[in-house]
């Protein structure tokens, strides 16, 4: 096995060096442009992904190459203002196309919040294609690297995940706590592998005024880690929405990552939304917002990137449907059939 890992890397390589020499053009093109604005970049600045191309990192490039870039306090960026200088092209979620340059969705969309995986499916899909003029949209954009083949190829997947429909009234739902865990009685490999590694799904709903407000927290198994600033942090995906009971839409819908140190995510996981207000040590986390919607959401849209920005975990579904998806329930059976 380590000898095919071995193998594997090295083929790897290999592909990076060649489709480095065959871009080479136009990495020469983009180190003028750069020596233009006084960045001089070098070779060790570029790099290949067969997930996402040619790809340029260095500290606030974006902001170097679109000078009249509006961020907003969130750190979040007008997609429909992108829109009119950048193209969307078909089969690019997540990309803005320039003359010269690929703007991309913020790496955290990606699978396993790493920036050399593909975004996981779908809510990056169906938040390119939303086009709602009731609804103002926010992204965030990879600030620290781009993307230089303008004319390169898409990297195509078949996986995909569902979205769970949803038709209860928002005004009906009790105020309150939900916590989802995956079965206890299946051995931890499994769940890692058809939970893509979920440990709880917490929820909570509360009522002010006229506001139903939503919130949402991702926490994954102790394996998930990233370095954000050099530290190392468990990432935890975070939703909140706000619902105007009055009018019987979402007004405001947004999406972020918040970031545990290993003390706080084992104080927090076996804990709820409540934690802060049982225990002295309140847990404030790092936090960095991904994307966010204002205006009229309707509640199928939000449920939609709810299930999607949530990707791959079936406890969204479990929650909104009250039972897990099919093939989820029958690999179950299986498991459980075979363990008797």
């Amino acid at each position: 096995m380590d000898n095919f890992k071995e193998e594997y890397l090295k083929a790897l390589r290999e592909i990076e060096k060649e489709e480095l020499e065959k871009y080479k053009p136009q990495i020469q093109y983009f180190k003028k442009i750069m020596k233009d604005k006084g960045i001089k970049l070098t070779d060790d600045n570029f790099n290949f992904y067969q997930t996402s191309g040619i790809i340029v990192s260095f500290p606030n490039i974006v902001n170097l190459l679109v000078e009249d870039l509006v961020i907003d306090k969130d750190g979040l960026i007008n997609f429909d203002e992108l829109n009119k200088t950048f193209v969307k092209k078909t089969f690019f979620n997540g990309y803005l196309f320039h003359e010269n340059f690929v703007l991309m969705a913020n790496s955290y969309f990606r699978r396993e919040f790493h920036e050399i995986n593909n975004y996981a499916p779908r809510f990056i899909e169906y938040f390119w294609e939303s086009n709602d003029s009731n609804v103002d949209h926010y992204i965030s954009i990879d600030m620290d690297r781009v993307r230089i083949d303008v004319n390169g190829s898409p990297c195509l997947e078949l996986d995909t995940w569902y979205g769970a429909q949803f038709n209860n009234k928002i005004d009906l739902i009790p105020d309150g706590i939900v916590k989802l865990r995956p079965p206890m009685d299946v051995e931890y490999t499994y769940i890692s592998s058809f939970f893509r590694n979920a440990y709880s799904l917490d929820i909570k709903w509360t009522t002010k005024n006229n506001i139903k407000s939503f919130q949402a927290e991702e926490f994954k198994t102790e394996e998930i880690k990233i370095i954000k600033n050099n530290v190392e942090y468990f990432p935890v995906r975070y939703i909140h929405a706000e619902y105007d009971l009055q009018n019987g839409y979402f007004r405001h819908f947004d999406g972020a990552i918040h970031f545990y140190n290993e003390n706080e995510y084992y104080s927090r996981r076996d804990s709820d939304f409540n934690y802060n207000n049982k225990n002295q040590g309140h847990i404030k986390t790092l936090s960095q917002k991904l994307f966010k919607m204002n205006g009229i959401v309707s509640v199928n849209t939000w449920i939609k990137f709810c299930s999607h920005f949530f990707a791959g975990n079936p406890l969204i579904f479990e929650y909104f449907e009250d039972k897990y998806p099919n093939h989820i329930n029958e690999i179950l059976e299986k498991l459980r059939l075979r363990n008797e």
